[in-house]
C-alpha cells in the first residue's frame, strides 16, 4: 500500500470513529445531580443556655424572658436578658441568654474570652459537658457556680435531612470548608449536625470569624468530605 493510500485510509477511519462517537448516546453531566457545596455562615458570640433551676436562681422563679431577636435555627431566639460570667482571673458582663431553656446549663465562649477569664475550656459539641470548665454565672437575682459548664463550641454546620442528602454528608461527619478573600484559608474539623429541627447554617465563633475576616452571612464552600461519619444525634 502506498503512503497516499495509508493516509487516505487513516482519514476515513478517523472520520468513522468521530461519527460513531457523535451518534452514541453518552451519559450527560446534566443527568447527574451534583452535591451542593455552598453554606451560609453565622457568627456566634459568647452566650449561654440555662436549665429551669438555674434560670429561677438567676432571674427569680417564674420569670418570663423577652425576645431580642430570632436566631437562624427555627424556634430559637436571643433574649434581652444577659448575665455576667466570672472565672479565676476576670469576668465578662452582658453575656446573652438564648432560649428555649435546656436540660443542662451551658456557657459557650471563645478562646480569647477564656484567656481573660483564666480558664481552659475544651472544644466540644454542644451538650457534651463532662470535663468542661467551671464558671460562675451572676444574674440580677442571684448566682450559681458550676463545675462543668463552659465549652468552646466546635465549628459545625446545621442541616436538615434533605440538606444532608443534597450535600451527600451524614450526621457528625467531619468536613473542611474553604474561605475566600484577603484572609482566606481552610477551616478543618467542621462537624455536620443533622436534624429535622435544623435550618442550613454554619456556626463559628468570633475568634474564627476574626481570623478569616468574616462578618457573617457569607457563602462558604465545602471542599473536603472524608469517607467517615457517625449516627449520634447532636444537640442544637
Amino acid at each position: 500500500m502506498t503512503n497516499f493510500d495509508k493516509a487516505s485510509l487513516y482519514e476515513v477511519i478517523t472520520k468513522a470513529v468521530v461519527e460513531e462517537l457523535h451518534n452514541q448516546v453518552l451519559p450527560s453531566s446534566s443527568t447527574t445531580v451534583p452535591s451542593k457545596t455552598q453554606v451560609p455562615v453565622g457568627i456566634s458570640a459568647r452566650h449561654l443556655h440555662l436549665q429551669q433551676e438555674h434560670a429561677d436562681l438567676l432571674f427569680g422563679a417564674g420569670y418570663t424572658f423577652t425576645k431580642h431577636k430570632d436566631l437562624s435555627q427555627p424556634g430559637q431566639y436571643a433574649c434581652k436578658e444577659t448575665v455576667t460570667i466570672q472565672g479565676p482571673k476576670g469576668s465578662i458582663e452582658k453575656v446573652r441568654l438564648l432560649v428555649p431553656l435546656r436540660s443542662a446549663t451551658q456557657v459557650e465562649i471563645s478562646r480569647s474570652d477564656a484567656r481573660g477569664l483564666g480558664i481552659m475550656p475544651p472544644v466540644r459539641k454542644s451538650g457534651n459537658l463532662k470535663g468542661s470548665s467551671p464558671i460562675t454565672i451572676i444574674g440580677p437575682k442571684g448566682s450559681v457556680h458550676l463545675q462543668e459548664c463552659c465549652i468552646i463550641a466546635d465549628r459545625h454546620i446545621h442541616m436538615s435531612p434533605k440538606d444532608a442528602a443534597d450535600f451527600k454528608v451524614t450526621n457528625l461527619q467531619k468536613v473542611a470548608v474553604l474561605v475566600e478573600g484577603d484572609k482566606g484559608g481552610v477551616m478543618a474539623n467542621v462537624t455536620i449536625r443533622v436534624s429535622d429541627r435544623y435550618k442550613l447554617d454554619m456556626h463559628i465563633d468570633t475568634d474564627d470569624a476574626n481570623a478569616f475576616g468574616l462578618k457573617g452571612d457569607e457563602q462558604l464552600r465545602i471542599i473536603d468530605i472524608p469517607e467517615y461519619g457517625g449516627s449520634e444525634n447532636g444537640d442544637w
